[in-house]
């Protein structure tokens, strides 16, 4: 039986495999998100990442697992070392049918629909694994034209903007987010 709370083993669609991160990929997410592009939009994450960041965020990962709040995936691609990018589901709104989701991928795995392939594997796995999942959402500032083209790929409808809705200090401006849902009945 598919679970939220039990980690799948691996779900795969053509190259792109999602796998719950592990302690052991600490030094790839460390060479990942260090990317530029990465770090621009995902402010709260620090710069430089270190080890011990990646080792905070994998323990985060492993814990998320277990209380069942959140399910962080590596996403690792065919003929690429270690994991490239990363997908994942906050459940904190369960209760009302709602959760989040957010992705990033790295340098190498952009225009290559590596992100869209990984969103729609962690979607079809959270409407399989959560029955009261009616509704997942996921926010990307408008001015990030990739991560809106992989939720408009993923099969996700933008419903509007959120004007003003948190600062990112590494732009040194307010941001306005692009809210996108996906519903039960539109998964495919």
């Amino acid at each position: 039986m598919v679970t939220r709370s039990t980690p799948p083993a691996g779900l795969s669609e053509g190259a792109v495999t999602l796998r719950p991160w592990r302690l052991g990929d600490a030094p790839a997410l460390v060479l990942r998100i260090n990317d530029a592009a990465v770090a621009t939009f995902l402010d709260l994450i620090p710069q430089p990442y270190e080890q011990v960041d990646a080792v905070a965020y994998l323990t985060s990962c492993e814990e998320g697992w277990r209380t069942g709040a959140s399910s962080n995936f590596a996403v690792l691609v065919d003929g690429t070392d270690g994991p490239t990018g990363s997908v994942g589901i906050r459940w904190g709104e369960i209760d009302d049918g709602v959760a989040e989701v957010g992705y990033w991928v790295a340098v190498d795995a952009r225009g290559r629909g590596v992100a869209t392939t990984a969103t729609r594997l962690a979607a079809r796995w959270a409407f399989a694994a959560e029955p009261r999942l009616e509704r997942l959402q996921l926010r990307a500032d408008v001015k990030n034209e990739a991560s809106n083209r992989v939720a408009a790929k993923a099969g996700f409808t933008r419903e509007g903007v959120l004007r003003s809705a948190r600062r990112n200090a590494r732009l040194d401006r307010r941001v306005d987010f692009a809210i996108w849902s996906l519903l039960r009945d539109e998964i495919r």
